[in-house]
């Protein structure tokens, strides 16, 4: 580590301390040149990988435009706020844990329409339509029958 003071680059740790939340290291240093004490910190960087596009266009992984595709998906649909977020960082989650520098982004559609499946049909749907490129009406009735077909979840029952 150089010191910001004269710029040596050998220093020396005198102490160091975790932060109360453990997420991060307080470091105190001594410069052995110019004997000047100075505070460094050091956390975790963690990198999501490239999104690879259709196109091979790379681009950085943006929670952002996850958040966008499930808020179109589920315009005016009875989804909680919390359930979108949860459904937003386990996609996230399993982009990250994939452990890759670069993961397709028909990859992360595939994770997308997922969660979307748990969440809601018609919003599972609307995505797909986009996703899939659906082109007629045959589209959405193949889509409809296999969806209908998979496992029911959350299901209300009607009285």
């Amino acid at each position: 580590m150089k010191c910001p003071f004269c710029k040596h680059s050998d220093t020396q740790v005198i102490d160091s301390r975790e932060s109360e939340e453990g997420d991060s290291i307080r470091r105190r240093r001594r410069c052995l040149s110019c004997e000047k004490r100075f505070t460094t910190y050091e956390t975790v960087e963690l990198r999501m990988p490239q999104v690879v596009k259709q196109n091979g266009n790379r681009a950085e992984f943006d929670p952002d435009k996850l958040r966008k595709s499930f808020r179109l998906a589920l315009h005016k649909r009875p989804v909680a706020t919390e359930q979108v977020e949860a459904a937003i960082d386990q996609v996230t989650q399993q982009v990250f844990a994939q452990g890759e520098r670069e993961i397709e982004s028909s990859e992360i559609g595939g994770m997308v329409m997922e969660e979307l499946r748990k969440l809601d049909k018609v919003a599972f749907i609307r995505f797909a339509s986009v996703y899939e490129g659906f082109e007629d009406v045959g589209d959405f009735a193949d889509a409809i029958k296999a969806l209908s077909k998979s496992p029911r979840r959350n299901r209300p029952v009607a009285h």
